[in-house]
């Protein structure tokens, strides 16, 4: 299996924030995808966490890579619960939902 061989380039996401809050309409837009920004943020930790490679999770999960880079950008794209387990399992975690009282 392909593990990772290199260390992922560093995001600074704190000054990409800065530079995309100048623009009108970011801040709702960018509220409206909240959600799925931490949903993706938790796969790309995870999958890092296990030191694999998004070919690796692919044959894991019986997909392809570009299926996993599909769930891994916060687009339209919304993966069933059954592929976020299988991605789960594919780097070693366990998938947990939770609802949340509103405040």
């Amino acid at each position: 299996m392909a593990e990772l061989a290199r260390k992922p380039v560093k995001h600074d996401h704190a000054a990409f924030l800065a530079r995309a809050r100048a623009r009108p309409g970011f801040d709702e837009a960018y509220a409206a995808l909240s959600l799925e920004y931490q949903l993706v943020q938790q796969l790309l930790k995870a999958r890092t966490r296990a030191g694999l490679t998004q070919d690796a999770v692919a044959e894991r999960m019986g997909t392809t890579k570009s299926a996993v880079s599909r769930l891994e950008a916060a687009q339209k794209h919304t993966p069933s619960l059954a592929t976020l387990k299988r991605y789960a399992e594919a780097v070693g975690c366990e998938l947990q939902v939770k609802l949340v009282p509103a405040k």
